[in-house]
């Protein structure tokens, strides 16, 4: 490799990258998701004013009335905050008409998508180049006519760069002399690898180093990240993500992690704040309906928990199993997980989280229980513990002080299920019925009886009730229910196990209601 060359890919000193999120726009093309305008306007909201991106694509021109409305909303939000420059909008080169629904729109800055290969032209067009390039000409005149910042998308110019680079030279040779402020080179496909995207950019930077290029990349060959830190290598000024990986197919580069490997493996600088990247995953999970996998890298459940003995171990001695990545760093803790693979140092780590101590032998009891629960593939909580200790060292821990006496749940068809429970409660032995929406519905309904009844006291809100297989379990295999439960500021989640799914409800909610027994 030669000594250009070499400069080509040598990386800057602590550059800054600008972080255009595209989540209500290619994020939305998602199969399956469409986020109504209030959505858009509070993901927007949050985007901008807590997680502070640089820019923010919002939607297509001439989609509906309704991305309209979404549009204007986000736009008023945004002018009124002084931040209208922010937002974009994807355009056509279609004469007047996407420039005027922007527009109309009161947004400022359009991204104009043109063709960036050969083939997408001649075959999808079916436009010579020239003609192609006088139609991009007359659309960027208008727009800026209008005062509009332009900014432009060589669609499938990975694919232009293998088959036909001249078609893009030609094009570059003439666009950039006019207004546009950035050029914006997609993987649309998805196709490139690494090594291709720094021998592309090398190629668009040699040819027009004082261009602004901005990548956006598609993450089919599950490249975008790494696709994204190549473009940056060689002198990518921008990356466009998505919030938890959304868009077309295989989606996008993720923000989380593409904010990560920026800061962490590159050294670059970016306006995003970290802890808020939880958050925002968490809102747009909630909003788009697509879960993110407890391993997703930064926001998965699971990313700041660690499972064997020997990693609480070596973090309890001296944090020899952390990393850079460290939870507080996005505003969420490290767990250490219970199950067969735990061992004495997970346990002794949520034992002195619950302010509990324990005596050589009795740790030794109740780490073979959680051994024994984990074989069952059963789910043990920071929760469940002090009733793991209380079942096996009963002659040093209190009881229950909730106890579920009897019950019964009927389910007929076109009458309301009806529960009929009998509870001991600090010793005293209470009886409700109810009716319910469905058995557990009915079960809960007759349990605030008794609270609002008998004892007088408020009951802890149910906030999310979720039923799962175990990890590792089939169809036919027992049922997990994982119930949160809000009292005040505090939150309660308890697990519960059955080949029932009621009963495992059931068992879910005893725990949580001894919990807060034991903190009344």
């Amino acid at each position: 490799m030669g000594t250009t060359e070499q400069l080509n890919t040598r990386p800057l000193t602590h550059p800054f990258i600008e972080i255009m999120d595209t989540t209500l726009r290619d994020g939305e093309q998602t199969s399956g998701v469409s986020f109504l305008p209030h959505e858009k306007l509070m993901i927007a909201r949050m985007l901008l004013d807590d997680l502070n991106v640089d820019r923010m694509e919002v939607a297509s021109a001439k989609v509906s009335e309704g991305e309209k409305d979404a549009v204007k909303m986000i736009v008023n939000y945004a002018e009124n905050a002084g931040i209208l420059q922010k937002v974009e909008v994807l355009g056509f080169v279609d004469g007047h008409q996407s420039v005027d629904w922007i527009a109309d729109c009161g947004a400022r800055v359009i991204n104009l998508l043109a063709k960036g290969s050969l083939k997408h032209c001649t075959t999808q067009l079916a436009k010579s180049p020239e003609e192609h390039l006088d139609d991009i000409m007359r659309s960027i005149e208008y727009a800026d006519s209008k005062g509009f910042d332009v900014n432009i998308y060589l669609e499938d110019w990975s694919s232009g760069m293998s088959d036909s680079p001249e078609y893009i030279y030609t094009m570059m040779d003439r666009l950039v002399r006019t207004p546009i402020r950035r050029f914006m080179l997609p993987d649309t496909l998805g196709i490139t690898n690494p090594l291709q995207v720094i021998d592309f950019f090398r190629k668009m930077r040699r040819r027009y180093p004082e261009v602004h290029f901005d990548f956006h990349a598609h993450n089919d060959y599950d490249l975008a990240v790494s696709n994204s830190l190549a473009a940056v290598l060689c002198g990518a000024k921008g990356l466009h993500v998505t919030v938890n990986g959304l868009g077309e197919r295989c989606g996008n580069a993720p923000l989380a992690s593409v904010q990560v490997i920026l800061r962490d493996q590159f050294g670059a600088r970016t306006n995003i704040k970290e802890d808020k990247l939880n958050d925002v995953s968490r809102l747009v999970e909630e909003y788009s309906g697509i879960a993110v996998a407890p391993n997703q890298p930064i926001v998965g459940d699971n990313v700041f928990t660690q499972v064997a003995g020997v990693h609480a171990d070596g973090d309890n001695k001296d944090n020899l199993y952390c990393n850079a990545l460290v939870p507080e760093r996005f505003g969420r803790s490290r767990e250490y997980a219970l199950g067969k693979t735990s061992g004495k140092a997970n346990i002794e780590l949520n034992l002195q989280k619950l302010g509990l101590q324990l005596t050589p032998e009795q740790m030794n009891k109740v780490t073979k229980r959680i051994t024994e629960l984990g074989d069952r593939k059963e789910i043990v909580t920071q929760d469940d513990l002090p009733y793991i200790v209380n079942d096996v060292l009963k002659h040093t821990t209190p009881e229950e002080k909730v106890k579920l006496i009897s019950y019964m749940v009927t389910s007929t068809y076109g009458l309301k299920p009806i529960a009929s429970i009998k509870v001991e409660i600090n010793g005293n032995q209470y009886a409700a019925e109810s009716t319910g929406d469905g058995q557990y519905d009915a079960f809960v309904k007759a349990l605030r009886k008794i609270y609002k009844v008998n004892l007088d006291r408020t009951f802890p809100i149910l906030a999310n009730y979720a039923v799962s297989i175990p990890p590792g379990g089939r169809t036919d295999a027992l049922v997990q229910t994982v119930i949160t439960w809000r009292n005040g500021d505090k939150v309660i989640r308890t697990r519960g196990l059955d080949a029932d799914q009621t009963e495992a409800a059931i068992k879910a909610t005893l725990r949580m209601l001894n919990i807060y027994e034991e903190s009344q």
